[in-house]
């Protein structure tokens, strides 16, 4: 028997190329063991009867175990001829090519063209100051600034001698001069009303609710025509806008708990407003407010118990006067 040899290759491949037709041959036995499994793939599926396209008999248990023997079987030899390949290609990565000593250096080629300008840097910190220079020349005096605002006056000087003359004696009083107009009494736009009669003043919680029960003022003292009174319903009616102050006094013979307030418009003054927290036989107030022509003012309360009122005795009255 003679001995193996190999074939003249002409012209002869260097060690690179060798190195790239092993990995070369490789990726085609990769893509070869694809087909093969591939094709174990598709006879399973014909097997079950899941290949599109392709039908037949129905295989028995037999059949489909024989075929999983087969496909194993397969897939065993395909692991171990990895294994291989996987070892050939790692054998053929790990070759480099054999590498000679360096060679002479070359002589040096021509000096290229000089490249564009770069960016200007960023500007040095600025260097110590020089000495100063000698001192110039006294330039010409400029024109005079304009002039500048008077100063305050300084303080009074000390009187002076009196003069040569004394003072002459004091004429005679002039003649009294015509007295002048009236002026306007601001307190002359008032009225006031009272109760002297008595009587009794009853709770209507239902009707009347927090503004309470009108107290009675059957008794007008001074009025003016600028303040009309409403005596049926014991309310005062304003007749010109003005700024008012209203008083009031309330002076129930027997004590009561109870509130006294102004009512203006059926709206609650709050700052008159007076709450005794036990039984008490005297309610007062006073308050300052603008009124407008036409406003109705009255005196109200609150309590649980009826408000006695004494009789021949100033149990309630009310006062508005106009301030201006």
């Amino acid at each position: 028997m003679s001995l193996p040899s190999f074939p003249n290759i002409d012209p002869p491949i260097k060690r690179e190329d060798a190195v790239n037709q092993i990995l070369s041959s490789i990726a085609m036995e990769e893509l070869g063991m694809s087909h093969i499994l591939n094709a174990e793939g598709e006879k399973l599926q014909y097997i079950l009867g899941t290949l599109p396209g392709l039908s037949g008999p129905a295989a028995t248990v037999k059949d489909v175990l024989n075929a999983n023997e087969s496909v194993k079987e397969l897939l065993e030899t395909a692991t171990q001829n990895q294994l291989l390949l996987k070892s050939k290609m790692q054998c053929a990565l790990d070759t480099t090519p054999a590498q000679g000593p360096a060679g002479p250096a070359g002589l040096t080629g021509p000096t290229g063209p000089a490249g564009p300008t770069g960016a200007t840097g960023p500007t040095g910190s600025a260097g110590a100051a020089g000495a100063a220079g000698e001192t110039g020349a006294t330039g010409p005096t400029g024109p005079a600034g304009a002039t500048g605002a008077d100063g305050p006056a300084g303080p009074t000087g000390p009187t002076g001698p009196a003069g040569r003359y004394a003072p002459g004696a004091t004429g005679p009083t002039g003649p009294a001069g015509p007295t002048g107009p009236t002026g306007p009494n601001v307190t002359a736009t008032h009225t006031f009303a009272t109760n002297y009669t008595g009587g009794t003043v009853l709770p209507d919680p239902l009707r009347d609710g927090l503004l309470g029960v009108t107290v009675p003022l059957p008794d007008i003292g001074q009025r003016s025509t600028d303040i009309g009174f409403d005596k049926a319903n014991s309310e005062f009616i304003v007749q010109k806008d003005g700024y008012f102050q209203i008083s009031y006094n309330l002076n129930p013979s027997t004590p009561v708990t109870g509130t006294a307030q102004i009512v203006i418009n059926n709206e609650i003054n709050k700052a008159s407003v007076m709450t005794s927290q036990l039984a008490a036989n005297h309610f007062s107030g006073t308050i300052l407010t603008p009124l407008r022509k036409g406003d109705r003012v009255s005196l109200r309360v609150i309590s649980a118990a009826p408000v006695v009122l004494p009789a021949q005795s100033a149990g309630a009255s009310l006062l508005i006067l106009c301030l201006g």
